[in-house]
């Protein structure tokens, strides 16, 4: 099971993967994912772990790699109080102030000296080398406290270790302002780079502000008001204007319309009367409606949403995993190559080691460029604003992975009925009203479209069905006193013996009837296509390979495929000759199934990508990867749109950083650069890097261009 650990002020960016990879140690652990938008640590728990024992342990954990963590389970109240400004950084100001008096005292007599060429002196030399060093401990002493944990867990090198090893040297060789300037600058910079990460996931979580603090539950003394996750199945709700439902239901009094745009994307305004379902959040917009709960908040729409989301980070993208490795050997090499580089200078040129423009303080310079700080930050930051993109567009993903390989997809399978079409099936031909009525008796312990839509139609008195079995993909099968009636396909009947004395004429899905092995007669619904579907599918066979995929009657699919342009199809599968046309299709690039019934589920996990339709069965949403919540295939070349601007992002940060870095490091081997502004290279394009990830959210265009192309 998966429990979430709250980390209040985690931003160690080396740290969050050592927590990550240390808890998935744990024997009670399966694995570990850090959600950095949320600062909370997915952990994927076994049956028998005991919760104080977890939490203590997963504590110990945080507490050597990082101080003033607040650690504890979502769930719970936290017991620690929360750290101020002031206390984290009381040692670096007071070191400030040090060093910003001794520069006065040191600096303001040369200048007076030199304007009125006097001889005024405050204090030697000594005084000021020692008060410099003085100020230096008090700057770096947060550093050192974040390094001495980590050489006790046997963390060696970190972003910490590099700004210590640096600015020491800087010291040692007599370049005390400019070591402190870096020190005084990378600590205000990582305070602002901390403020506009946190700023970054402030607006990322707006995107999916969906949650509901409470619910107006209509009782026998009046309305009172309940937390969403006390409510229970059956309880009367009343939902105010301007309000967003916090379960799902169905509406028993009053009519209204509903602004769905949050969980949809859609602007279009739904309108609902009694007896029409309504979905956890959406927002009221019309008159107060009763509705009668039929799902409680655990279970809910919204509940299930806002879980996926928050979960969205256990599956990374393989972008974010090669960065947690790359950050991970990155450090040790970069300290190895600044210690080389000092080597090169005592072997070749040792009169320049220990020079104020010599190899010691060109190494130093070397460090402090080095942090990983940018790639570490943005690469996750940049899929965590795809997703809350996708999400409040209407499109749930629950995982970074599958927005990464979205952009890879070669074949995109699609299933028929509710995918492509309406799934609104409507009563063409029947044989008699006895076929109806008789179909409609075992039908209704169906939720098959295809039998409600007979259940719908049929308008006499219904006979009492027992025994009831369903087979997926075949039909239903029930007993009427002691005889057999069985509701299905041809192959379903002939499976039972019964000979099937009828042709196919008209065009439509079969429903074949028999009882008590003698076959009665069959009814022909029909489906229509989705305008949409057209526009969408033949878009989708001018850049990837596309078939359907159905277990309806060859005609009905052939006539489907062609108003689709002509593509390919294969018809009358059961689920597992759907996998097996699917495996015998797919390429080894990535395969993307789109479908929405319990016949899809197995498919759906199979695919690489596996994409299902809000209105889908609870199976196959738990088994897809992404789900599109209002039905449109449309929104399907959205997601596709979203995930390669997303990537893009991303690749733009990984090689900004990268080529500024390198820059850098180039300049600072020739002794081309000074150090204070190596800390560009560092903190200014971290900060860079993350307001950058953020253009996902601010440009929008992309969302609406007609032709792949447009994208830029």
């Amino acid at each position: 099971m998966i429990r979430k650990i709250h980390m209040k002020n985690l931003t160690c960016t080396n740290c969050i993967a050592k927590v990550e990879r240390r808890t998935a140690r744990l024997p009670y652990v399966n694995s570990a994912s850090f959600n950095f938008v949320n600062q909370t640590l997915l952990v994927d728990f076994k049956d028998d772990y005991n919760e104080a024992q977890a939490l203590s342990e997963i504590k110990a954990i945080v507490d050597v790699l990082e101080d003033n963590i607040v650690t504890h389970f979502v769930e719970a109240i936290p017991k620690e109080n929360r750290s101020s400004f002031l206390r984290e950084y009381a040692f670096v100001l007071a070191g400030m102030i040090l060093i910003l008096l001794t520069f006065s005292a040191y600096r303001i007599p040369q200048v007076i000296n030199y304007i009125f060429d006097t001889h005024l002196v405050l204090w030697n030399q000594w005084v000021t080398t020692m008060l410099y060093w003085f100020g230096y401990g008090l700057l770096i002493s947060k550093l050192m406290l974040l390094q001495i944990k980590g050489i006790r867990n046997f963390n060696f090198f970190n972003e910490s270790t590099l700004m210590i090893i640096a600015t020491f040297a800087a010291m040692f060789i007599g370049k005390h302002e400019e070591a402190i300037a870096v020190v005084v600058l990378y600590s205000v910079g990582e305070y602002f780079q901390s403020k506009a990460v946190r700023k970054s996931k402030n607006q990322i979580s707006a995107l999916m502000d969906l949650k509901v603090e409470y619910a107006n539950v209509l009782t026998a003394e009046g309305v009172i008001i309940k937390e969403p996750s006390l409510i229970q199945v059956n309880d009367v709700i009343i939902v105010k204007n301007g309000e967003r439902i916090p379960v799902d239901g169905v509406v028993i009094k009053g009519s209204t319309s509903l602004n769905t745009s949050e969980l949809t994307g859609e602007a279009k305004l739904q309108t609902v009367d009694i007896g029409d379902h309504v979905l956890s959040g959406n927002i009221n917009v019309g008159n107060v409606i009763h509705i009668q709960v039929t799902r409680e908040y655990e279970n809910s729409t919204l509940a299930k949403i806002i879980n996926l989301i928050e979960n969205s980070t256990v599956k990374k993208s393989k972008t974010e995993m090669f960065i947690s490795k790359f950050a991970r050997i990155y450090t040790p090499i970069v300290v190895g190559l600044a210690g080389l580089l000092v080597l090169y200078g005592l072997i070749f040129d040792p009169t320049n080691v220990t020079t104020t423009t010599g190899y010691i303080y060109r190494a130093a310079i070397f460090l402090v460029i080095s942090c990983p700080c940018s790639l570490v930050l943005s690469v996750p930051l940049s899929y965590y604003a795809g997703i809350g993109t996708a999400a409040k567009n209407g499109i749930l993903f629950k995982g970074s992975a599958f927005l990464h390989a979205l952009t890879d997809v070669k074949l995109i399978a699609l299933d028929k009925t509710g995918t492509l079409t309406h799934g609104a099936f409507f009563v063409r031909e029947y044989t008699d009203l006895e076929t109806v009525r008789l179909a409609a008796s075992i039908e209704q312990f169906s939720t098959h479209p295809i039998a409600q839509s007979i259940v719908e139609f049929n308008s006499l008195p219904l006979e009492t069905v027992t025994n009831i079995q369903e087979i997926p993909g075949y039909g239903i099968k029930g007993t009427i006193g002691e005889k057999v009636i069985l509701a299905g396909s041809r192959r379903f009947l002939e499976s039972e013996n019964i000979h099937v004395n009828e042709e196919k004429l008209a065009i439509g899905s079969y429903t074949f009837v028999a009882l008590d092995g003698t076959f009665i007669g069959s009814i022909i619904v029909k489906d229509e296509l989705k305008d949409t579907s057209m526009e969408t599918v033949r878009d989708f066979t001018k850049r990837y390979d596309t078939v359907m995929l159905t277990g309806d009657n060859e005609e009905s699919a052939k006539e489907i495929a062609l108003k689709l342009g002509g593509i390919e199809y294969y018809a009358e599968l059961l689920p597992e000759q759907k996998l097996e046309v699917f495996n015998q299709i797919r390429t080894n690039s990535v395969s993307l199934y789109v479908g929405d019934g319990i016949n899809d589920a197995p498919l759906l996990r199979n695919a690489d990508i596996g994409v299902s339709m809000g209105s889908a069965s609870d199976l196959a949403i738990e088994v897809s990867d992404v789900i599109i919540m209002n039905n449109d295939i449309r929104l399907l070349e959205k997601a596709i749109r979203v995930a390669k601007k997303t990537r893009s992002i991303a690749i733009e940060n990984i090689i900004f950083s990268m080529i500024v870095k390198i820059a850098f490091l180039i300049l600072s081997t020739i002794g081309l650069m000074w150090m204070w502004l190596s800390i560009f290279a560092d903190v200014g394009v971290a900060i860079l890097c993350v307001f950058n990830a953020l253009r996902i959210i601010y440009q929008k265009k992309y969302l609406h261009m007609e032709s792949q192309n447009d994208i830029t």
